[in-house]
């Protein structure tokens, strides 16, 4: 079941409840148009960049790996960049529709939880997420986050509807 866009007149406890409601919103969309794409469309692109659903729907997962666990809490990640091969995004022959659903929902409890555990200035921890650079506040990576949700869940509707799937919101 695909949740209502989040109305920015619902009332919220603070801004960490709001970006929490949009990112939630967004991964739902993603899952969803993913989920009512046929197998066959999963893996193939209709684009000259030639991308596909699955892998954006990694590239997600990792996207939230990358922000919150190695860059904000500056845990050790063994493969930050596993959603890349050879400088292009890339899943595995055996990985699955439903496992690639699983880990992006994993990674989106894992993130609630953060986000619902801190306080939005609190400042990420230095580490190699960073290159070197000051890290930013919580907010800012979640502002990150809501923005490359947004971007992927449009370009997803795109090739959602060329492929015949669910069209639009």
């Amino acid at each position: 079941m695909t949740m209502s866009f989040p109305s920015p007149m619902d009332p919220a406890a603070g801004r960490a409840e709001v970006f929490l409601r949009y990112l939630d919103f967004f991964r739902d969309s993603v899952v969803s148009k993913v989920s009512a794409l046929p197998d066959a469309e999963l893996r193939s692109s209709r684009l000259p960049s030639g991308w596909t659903p699955l892998e954006l729907l990694k590239h997600l997962r990792y996207v939230e790996l990358r922000w919150i666990e190695w860059g904000f809490q500056g845990r050790e990640v063994d493969q930050p960049w596993g959603d890349r091969r050879e400088d292009r995004w890339y899943v595995a022959p055996e990985e699955t529709r439903d496992d690639l659903v699983a880990a992006l929902r994993a990674q989106g409890t894992h993130t609630s939880a953060v986000v619902a555990g801190s306080d939005l200035a609190a400042v990420g921890v230095p580490g190699p997420r960073w290159e070197g650079a000051q890290p930013p506040p919580l907010e800012r990576v979640l502002f990150h986050l809501l923005q490359e949700y947004a971007r992927h869940l449009g370009h997803l509707d795109i090739v959602a509807e060329l492929a015949g799937g669910p069209v639009g919101e």
